[in-house]
């Protein structure tokens, strides 16, 4: 069946960093856009980074400069390295799955430029918690 896992959370320091992985199964990984949301208690979920098999990625202004998003189509893996992190990052984080492909004849299998809701993407892993303490 269609899956995403997630691993890689953890507690640390004001500071630190940590790669957040995210394990891609039961369907074509390399024509979906791919993302990382986050939510925090009592808040909505955010979309922090998204992208496409072109390379193509998109940042939330919040984390843009500490925050990298990549993904391995040959091992349907989709990642994120988290640096210089603030306790404000605490939250579940989140891989996702775009509801439908996007393709441009010029770079191939993309994310779309425009925002992106959660609503935009159908099929979620269970989360992986980042606690940043100051």
């Amino acid at each position: 069946q269609v899956q995403l896992v997630e691993s890689g959370g953890g507690s640390v320091q004001s500071g630190g960093s940590l790669r957040l992985s995210c394990a891609a199964s039961g369907y074509t990984y390399s024509i979906y856009c791919m993302a990382w949301f986050r939510q925090a208690p009592g808040k909505e979920r955010e979309d922090v980074a998204r992208i496409g098999s072109d390379g193509s990625a998109v940042y939330a202004d919040s984390v843009k400069g500490r925050f990298t998003i990549s993904r391995d189509n040959a091992k349907n893996m989709l990642s994120l390295q988290v640096n210089t992190l603030k306790p404000e990052d605490t939250a579940m984080y989140y891989c996702a799955r775009s509801s439908q492909s996007y393709y441009r004849s010029d770079s191939g299998y993309t994310c779309p430029p425009g925002p992106m809701s959660a609503a935009d993407f159908d099929v979620w892993g269970q989360g992986t918690q980042v606690t940043v303490s100051s």
